[in-house]
């Protein structure tokens, strides 16, 4: 029989809308007061009179108040008169199990300890290390890379045209007397100062509240019956398999029945009995009708039971399964016999009305009606195929599966769900929705108004879902109905689908779309237009969990509550993320299939997470069927969570949590909080003001001030000092986030007032103020922390305050007395400027230290040492200069924050009019004020502008830096108000002040680099200077005769010149000459192309590197060839020939490369200037056998130069065998051969002894006979002399025995060169070995003849001397065989030669030393021998065990591409019959599908 949904393959998109969750037709389940509107709404439509969810037994916990009680306390209204009391009450925390008196019924029964108040260690308030003043030193000083004049500052910055911009001050980084607070600035971290939250972050967050449900726990799992029980023979229930739980608890059980229980944990009745639980087998699904009067069971044995709780006893329908023969011959359909149902759900409000599916994927609609009082069942198939074959139930178990493994396939059912009707009607409701999710898809079919398939949703599978196969075969679902429209929506809110697959959470909004269609009647023929529905799906999510998801269940319209093995979970479908994440054993839940694993019908790794069944969500309550017991469990909401800590006793906590959900960074959800962040504002803000009046009233209520804990005399001294300095952190940063902090200032400080205890709420209070979180402070709170430092003698301490707090809030006096008691000019700086609007005064009171300090340095001309009491006055009064450069730049000191523009304009002019002024002023201004001198004397005459004089005078650097920096301000550039200040000002002023005469002579230079940069810099406002004063300004330039300054003064001199052009310039160029402004020269010189000249700058400048003038001075001379010719002028060459010193003593091999590119004809000049031997070897060497390349080499040399003539290349030879006598061979091979004449290169080689040389020159010119026999002579000289060093005690016989050895090396060499290639015919192969070997043995045993008569202390001496030559012959020998399969070389013929020739001409000592090196060399051959062999070996077993395992990979066959025949597509199967054909790339075939060739 086919199902009317398999014909219809339309997929519709989905839109998914969905309803209320179950708690939307019911009435509110455990009547707690909600706190949000949605809830309200939701409690207000409910009709159902059910009672709360309250446990009343006797296994109910005893509680002193309720949880909405206790709720109330801490978050009731504020029209309750007691609430106050309640709230104080609830806050109570003792330190015994007793509850205080006249609180005892308050207070919870579980008692909390004073360790409860769970409050952070105390922090002090920060503080610098040490004294207030650093040990600094006691002549501050700007850093020349700090400095704007010298000629090297970092991070230098472009000056626009209009020479505007905002300017910070280089002295705050690096002036040399910081401010006693200066780690409180801008750019210190404020990390340092953060008070720690006292929020229990390091705890674990209760998310859910879960209560065990005792009574039904106690009845579902009970131990093993008693005897008297046995003997009445109550029934056995069996242990328990599915929940359901939407009105009424029902639990399933393995005895094929049904317990009821209401929300009082009574149970109401047990649907079915013992009989026919072991027809129908164990209950594997269950469902309880909308109102909560039927229940429909299906068991594993595929019986499906419909129960009438009034009548449980007896089902009031049953659902037979039937057989595949049945089905075929059209008389019936339905689950078969044995199969498992999975699903089973009741369809909209109907109660005989059923969808179920099985564990074959077989689902199917079931009304089962009556006619005629007759059972007449109406089975419609809805998804799914029959099997071919039946599976008979195990005759040793009728209502379990046979015991034979099935196989899963794409068809199977993962989960179904019809859709409940919502809290309001929609349009959905009336097609009868029903959800199917399989492994490969989601089906969504309605049933009205006639059976048909709507959409489908195909599985995806992306990287981010779980890749296991495993998770193929997991799935759940759950609908959430429609539910009441919102002010936002205006209209009720469709249902929503929550499915998914393995790991992945898929959300769906569905509902109805109506369009109008024109419809024909066949029989009239007339058309009219008919609005027709459709269901219609819509995309509203997707999340990927950690592990596969095993349940999945609507928590309310917005949560959805996700199981997997490890965690519980709630994803928010409106914000789309998760918002709770809790660890929990999803696998400890009971599975319905856990018997089947028993006969091996379920594997036990597919049934232990099979749990869909064992999760059920009402009301917001979810309740979970565990193995051990059953549990109901409650998301704690933002006011169960603040509850949770007033319960603790620990209301700090509640006070910070409260304030995170004030200002919205609260951890977790936020359910009961309005949407709107303004009315949620304002909730959450009227409960924090609630819970910190109670907070303060219970920490000061008098019983508790005077109780045991407060140890002084007059009873007002706190040792619990920790919950006060807490409270003050919370409530100041709760005041924060409200914007109110008149709670912390009026309230809370006066209970500290009153308490005696105000110290606590000042140090607690300074660490907000120096963070900046709270710069309004009232001044009398201000006075109180100002004069607690001063009392404990921190004046550092007083300055960061004043300068943390507006100083509208300061009380000036006071601030202003204490520091000029205590020296703090930051802090007197910050009142005069930020309270006062006094920018003058700060430099006032700065030129009076400056005075007292040059008045020192008048009176003692010597430094002022380390401890001085004169070292804090300097280090104060180089403030100044800080100050005038961000007060001229218009920002505050020392923060640099940019001040209000008419307030900067003011203070700009107010400084620039006092400092500028021609003679001395009256500060302040009008009455009281007084006279501010500035001479060293007292009574003398006050100089002209005598406070910018007086700062030149004590550091003019650090002045004129300031000026630069303020140059740069837009200020200076408005010219139109009558005797405004101006740059053009500024500069006459610094002029007329150095022309006096009067100051030293680096303060003239210092503010001539200053004019002179910044003439270029602002031309269109300096361009009034004369020329004079510029010329001027030049020349002192580069008279100075200060060599520290002079890059400076170059470099400003380049400015100038870039915006003047100097008159004598036959002057200037003389001045700077003497001068050495090389940099400005040479530019000069290369534009002219004075070559002559421009050379010298380059040899005389002391500050270029090697490299800079060896490349630059390749590149002039370049150049000037190119100018004639390519011949380099004779003037040129005079002037190379005249700096040769320079450039030899710069780099001696550069000099060489540059000499021989450009001037060879001068080499021999530049080797007589080098007065050593070994110079002049480096020098050659570079030329004629050049070493790899330093870094310092502009321009190394490729190969040996031709260029030098032939004296000099003999020079080298006689150089190099002098000093790398070693390395001649190597050189002489470097050469090219006509480029020396070879007898004389014989003949120095000679007579420096470097004997393997002229052996290696002889065989070179072709006569390898000569050579040998030269070599046989230079042995026995060698020889000799070695003999005669041991027998007169002489120690130096080291280079006469390498000299044998590079000998004997040498002919090797030639022995083997002529044995091979065409030189084997030449020269009698044999005769020229045996000369080398006879040589060779005859030295060592020369040497061995007088080994007899040393001394002791020569004997270790002569051992080492014997083995060198020895090992000599040995390599002689390992050569000839290495060569001895030429016929030309018999090996035993020269063997025998050599023997009979020692043994002739030796005695018996001699010939057993000639026996000693043969031996030896055999010896090392058998070795070599044996290693070889011991290697063939193992190579040998690697070979084999390669080739034996590529050989056992081979006879595996090969790893098919697919597991489908690569022509017809369809599966390889093994064990079919039809044969399979694999082809030498991998590909298989079937026999018959295989192409033909």
């Amino acid at each position: 029989m086919s199902s009317p949904f398999q014909d219809d393959t339309s997929t519709l998109h989905p839109d998914e809308n969905e309803e209320g969750d179950y708690s939307s037709r019911m009435e509110d389940l455990l009547g707690e007061e909600a706190f949000d509107s949605d809830a309200q709404e939701e409690a207000e439509d409910d009709d159902d009179n059910e009672e709360g969810f309250v446990y009343t037994g006797q296994d109910a916990s005893d509680t002193s108040a309720a949880y909405r009680d206790l709720m109330r306390d801490a978050m009731g209204s504020e029209n309750d008169p007691e609430e106050e009391l309640e709230v104080e009450h609830s806050l109570i925390v003792q330190d015994d199990d007793e509850p205080l008196d006249g609180f005892s019924d308050h207070i919870p029964s579980a008692s909390v300890s004073s360790a409860g108040i769970l409050t952070p260690p105390r922090v002090n308030s920060p503080s610098l290390n040490g004294s207030p003043a650093n040990k600094l030193l006691a002549r501050p000083f700007l850093h020349p890379n700090v400095s704007r004049l010298r000629s090297y500052t970092p991070g230098s910055r472009p000056v626009s045209s209009a020479s505007i911009g905002t300017v910070g001050s280089h002295f705050f980084d690096a002036s040399p007397a910081p401010s006693h607070f200066s780690a409180m600035s801008r750019m210190s971290s404020l990390s340092n100062l953060q008070t720690p939250s006292d929020v229990h972050t390091g705890q674990a967050r209760e998310v859910f509240r879960w209560t065990q449900l005792r009574n039904i726990t106690h009845h579902m799992y009970a131990p093993t019956a008693s005897k008297a029980s046995s003997l009445l023979g109550p029934p056995s229930l069996g242990s328990p398999t599915v929940l359901a739980a939407n009105g009424l608890i029902c639990i399933g059980t393995a005895a094929g029945m049904i317990c009821v229980y209401d929300f009082k944990q009574s149970l109401k009745c047990i649907c079915g009995n013992e009989t026919t639980g072991k027809t129908v087998g164990p209950v594997s699904a269950l469902a309880l009708s909308h109102d909560h009067t039927f229940v429909a069971s299906g068991h594993t044995s595929g019986h499906i039971q419909l129960f009438d709780l009034n009548t449980p006893h007896t089902p009031a329908r049953t659902v037979a399964p039937t057989t595949l023969a049945t089905v075929a011959s059209g008389r019936k359909e339905g689950h078969l016999t044995g199969s498992r149902i999975v699903s089973i759900g009741f369809v909209a409000g109907r109660h005989t009305a059923l969808v179920s599916a099985d564990e074959h994927g077989l689902s199917f609609y079931h009304s089962l009606g009556k006619v005629l009082f007759v059972e007449a069942a109406d089975i419609l198939r809805i998804l799914g195929k029959y099997p071919e074959e039946e599976h008979v139930p195990s005759p040793l178990s009728p209502g379990l599966p046979s015991p034979r493994r099935r196989r899963k396939t794409r068809y199977t059912i993962l989960a179904m769900m019809p859709l409940p009707l919502g809290v309001t009607p929609h349009p959905t409701d009336s097609y009868n929705v029903i959800a199917l999710l399989t492994p490969t898809k989601l089906v969504v079919v309605g049933l009205k108004p006639t059976p048909k398939t709507w959409f489908k949703c195909p599985r995806v599978v992306d990287g981010a879902e779980e890749p296991s196969l495993r998770t193929r075969w997991k799935g759940s679902m759950a609908w959430f109905p429609s539910n009441p429209a919102t002010p936002v929506t205006k209209e009720p809110n469709a249902p929503m689908l929550a499915y998914s697959w393995g790991n992945t959470l898929h959300l769906l909004r569905v509902s109805e779309s109506r369009t109008r269609q024109t419809v024909r009647n066949s029989r009239t023929g007339k058309t009219s237009e008919v609005e027709i529905g459709r269901i219609v799906h819509e995309a509203a999510g997707k999340w990927v969990a950690e592990d596969t998801i095993l349940a999945v269940q609507w928590l309310n319209a917005n949560q959805v509550v996700v199981l997997t093995a490890t965690t519980l979970d709630v994803y928010d479908s409106r914000m789309s993320k998760l918002v709770e994440h809790v660890k929990f054993d999803g696998l400890s839940l009971i599975s319905p299939t856990l018997g089947s694993t028993v006969n091996g019908a379920v594997s036990y790794t597919d049934s232990v997470g099979d749990v869909g069944h064992s999760v059920r969500v009402y009301k917001g309550k979810i309740f979970l069927l565990g193995r051990e017991s059953v549990q109901a469990g409650t998301l704690l909401t933002w006011a169960d969570r603040i509850l949770t800590f007033v319960q603790d006793g620990d209301f700090l906590s509640a006070i910070d949590l409260a304030r995170s959900y004030y200002v919205g960074d609260a951890p977790g959800n936020s359910n009961g909080l309005p949407d709107d962040p303004e009315l949620r504002r304002e909730v959450v803000g009227q409960k924090m003001r609630d819970l910190m009046t109670a907070s303060t009233r219970y920490a000061f209520s008098e019983d508790r001030m005077t109780d045991e804990t407060h140890l002084t005399a007059d009873g007002r001294g706190v040792d619990r000092t920790a919950l006060f300095e807490g409270l003050v952190r919370s409530c100041a940063r709760a005041c924060i986030s409200l914007g109110d902090l008149d709670f912390l200032f009026e309230d809370l400080f006066q209970h500290y007032e009153d308490a005696g205890i105000t110290r606590i709420f000042l140090i607690q209070l300074e660490a907000f103020v120096l963070s900046s979180e709270i710069r309004h402070v009232p001044p009398r709170i201000t006075q109180r922390l100002v004069a607690l430092h001063d009392e404990d003698g921190r004046p550092d301490l007083v300055e960061r305050v004043i300068w943390h707090i507006d100083p509208t809030c300061l009380d000036i006096n006071q601030a202003i007395h204490l520091c000029e008691t205590h020296r703090l000019y930051d802090a007197l700086i910050y009142v005069y400027t930020r309270a006062l609007r006094d920018y003058v005064a700060p430099v006032v009171a700065l030129l009076g230290l400056i005075r007292t300090v040059q008045q020192h340095r008048r009176t003692s001309a010597e430094p002022v040492p380390e401890g001085h009491s004169m070292e804090a006055v300097i280090l104060d009064a180089y403030k100044i200069y800080p100050y005038l450069a961000n007060c001229l730049s218009g920002l505050s000191y020392p923060s640099e924050d940019p001040l209000p523009e008419e307030e900067a304009a003011q203070a700009k002019k107010d400084v620039y009019t006092f400092l500028f002024f021609g003679r001395s002023s009256m500060w302040p201004m009008g009455e009281g004020g007084k006279l501010v001198l500035t001479s060293d004397e007292e009574g003398a005459v006050e100089p002209t502008y005598p406070y910018a004089r007086l700062l030149l005078q004590f550091d003019s650097e650090s002045f004129l830096h300031s000026l630069d920096v303020a140059f740069e301000d837009a200020c200076l550039n408005d010219d139109e108000e009558p005797r405004t200040m101006n740059r053009l000002i500024i500069v006459r002023i610094l002029l007329e002040i150095i022309s006096s005469g009067n100051l030293p002579l680096s303060d003239v230079t210092f503010t001539n680099i200053f004019i002179a940069r910044n003439v270029p810099k602002y031309p269109q406002f300096l361009e009034a200077l004369q020329p004079s004063l510029l010329h001027g300004i030049l020349v002192r330039l580069a008279e100075d005769p200060d060599p520290n300054t002079r890059e400076d003064r170059q470099l400003a001199a380049e400015y100038l010149l870039s915006a003047y052009n100097p008159h004598e310039s036959d002057r200037i160029v003389h001045l700077f000459e003497s001068a050495g402004f090389y940099r400005i020269l040479r530019s000069w010189y290369h534009q002219d192309r004075k070559w002559v000249p421009l050379l010298s700058t380059y040899f005389d400048d002391p500050d270029l590197r090697s490299a800079e003038i060896f490349s630059n001075v390749d590149v002039i001379l370049e150049s000037c060839a190119q100018s004639s010719k390519g011949v380099l002028p004779s003037d040129i060459v005079v002037t190379i020939s005249s700096a040769l010193p320079q450039l030899l003593d710069a780099s001696v091999t550069s000099t060489a490369t540059l000499l021989d590119k450009h001037a060879p004809e001068i080499h021999q000049a530049a080797l007589n200037s080098l007065g050593d031997d070994h110079d002049r070897f480096i020098y050659l060497q570079h030329l004629l056998a050049p070493l790899p390349p330093s870094d310092d080499e502009y321009q190394p040399p490729s190969g040996p130069s031709l260029k030098p003539p032939q004296e000099l290349r003999q020079l080298f030879i006689s150089l190099q065998c002098r000093y790398r006598p070693s390395d001649v061979v190597a050189v002489l091979k470097s050469l090219p051969p006509d480029l020396l004449d070879w007898p004389d290169v014989r003949h120095r080689c000679e007579d420096q002894e470097v004997y393997d040389a002229v052996v290696w020159a002889l065989n070179w010119r072709g006569d390898p006979r000569d050579a040998l026999t030269k070599a046989g002579t230079f042995e026995k000289q060698l020889t000799t002399r070695i003999v005669e060093a041991f027998s007169t005690l002489d120690t130096a016989i080291e280079k006469d025995l390498d000299g044998l050895e590079a000998v004997g090396r040498v002919g090797i060499e030639i022995c083997l060169e002529r044995s091979q290639g065409a030189s084997a015919t030449e020269v009698p192969l044999e005769d020229i070995w045996f000369q080398l070997l006879s040589s060779q043995i005859n030295c060592v045993q020369s040497i061995a003849a007088c080994a007899s008569d040393l001394a002791a202390d020569r004997e270790e001496v002569m051992a080492t001397t014997l083995s060198a030559l020895r090992s000599l012959v040995q390599d002689t020998f390992s050569a000839l065989v290495s060569i001895s399969s030429t016929r030309a070389v018999s090996f035993p013929r020269l063997f025998k030669r050599l023997v009979t020739s020692a043994t002739e001409a030796s005695t018996g000592t001699q010939y057993l030393e000639f026996r000693t090196i043969l031996t030896g060399m055999l010896e090392s051959y058998r070795s070599d021998g044996d290693m070889l062999a011991i290697s063939k070996k193992l190579v040998d077993r690697d070979l084999f065990d390669t080739i034996a395992e590529a050989t056992r990979e081979r006879g595996r066959g090969w790893m098919p591409h697919t597991r489908t025949c690569s022509f017809c597509r369809k599966a390889l199967y093994a064990g079919s019959e039809k044969q399979i054909v694999v082809s030498r790339t991998g590909i298989m075939y079937h026999s018959l599908c295989l192409p033909s060739e």
